[in-house]
């Protein structure tokens, strides 16, 4: 705060879900909270797009549960943490949705000048998605892409990726990487980059981009996205969405009728 001005920074609310902090936002929130760093670049900042996944995922792994909690704004991507976080007393309509997210982002933004870099696909989709974004909103600058192998990075090949991003001068980097993947990344890296922005938003470089189809629009609209994933995905994700799942509901009820607290 100063001059009587509030930051935007100070005036965010979050809840706390199964000992995972997750930040009370929309996309409008969001995007605001984003333009605010490019506008400082004072620091590396990262947002995790974070589901019930990742919330499971923090579950099983203490150390991810603490690079979700030095995550700049962590978001909720999934009508459970939605719905949550309205019986918690928020006003949330919707999720903050990967795909939707940097869609409207890029949209509301593409005049403004700032540069793009996307990280992360299987080999050409980084580029490809880069070319599609830059003709579907006219004057967004793509300072670069890169794909790097599924595989572990060795020292050498991390450095030149974050060389890479470095010279690009990129206002903003997307990762698709997937979670919690993309945030072990963002987490590892946020001291080695000067970037204002970096955002993790999984599969939305394969939806942006075609290669998987995205659910009808009235099946994301009411909480139903993950059973048509499943239906397209079963051998990938039905871990995911059945055992998770099934974990998930059984640790909130417990946690709701005060049975277990999280921490």
């Amino acid at each position: 705060m100063s001059n009587g001005v509030i930051a935007y920074e100070d005036v965010v609310r979050s809840y706390n879900l199964l000992g995972v902090r997750v930040d009370a936002v929309q996309i409008a929130d969001t995007i605001a909270r984003m333009e605010e760093w490019i506008k400082r670049r004072e620091a590396c900042h990262f947002v995790a797009v974070t589901d019930m996944h990742s919330i499971m995922e923090a579950q099983h792994d203490k150390g991810f549960k603490g690079m979700l909690a030095g995550a700049d704004l962590v978001v909720p991507d999934g009508f459970p943490l939605v719905w949550m976080g309205r019986r918690k007393g928020f006003a949330l309509r919707s999720r903050v949705c990967g795909p939707e997210l940097m869609a409207a982002f890029c949209e509301q933004t593409a005049q403004k000048g700032y540069r793009h870099f996307f990280y992360g696909g299987a080999p050409g989709v980084s580029e490809e998605l880069g070319a599609r974004f830059a003709a579907r909103f006219p004057g967004l600058i793509v300072a670069g892409t890169d794909c790097p192998p599924f595989r572990p990075l060795t020292p050498e090949e991390d450095r030149e990726a974050v060389e890479i991003v470095e010279n690009s001068r990129a206002d903003i980097v997307w990762v698709g990487l997937g979670a919690p993947k993309q945030d072990r990344w963002m987490f590892e890296h946020r001291k080695l980059l000067s970037v204002p922005v970096l955002i993790g938003v999984g599969a939305a470089f394969d939806f942006h981009t075609g290669r998987v189809p995205r659910a009808p629009v009235w099946m994301r609209e009411n909480g139903f996205e993950w059973l048509f994933r499943l239906a397209v995905e079963p051998r990938r994700l039905w871990k995911r969405y059945l055992f998770y799942g099934a974990q998930f509901v059984i640790l909130v009820a417990l946690e709701s009728l005060g049975f277990r607290k999280f921490s």
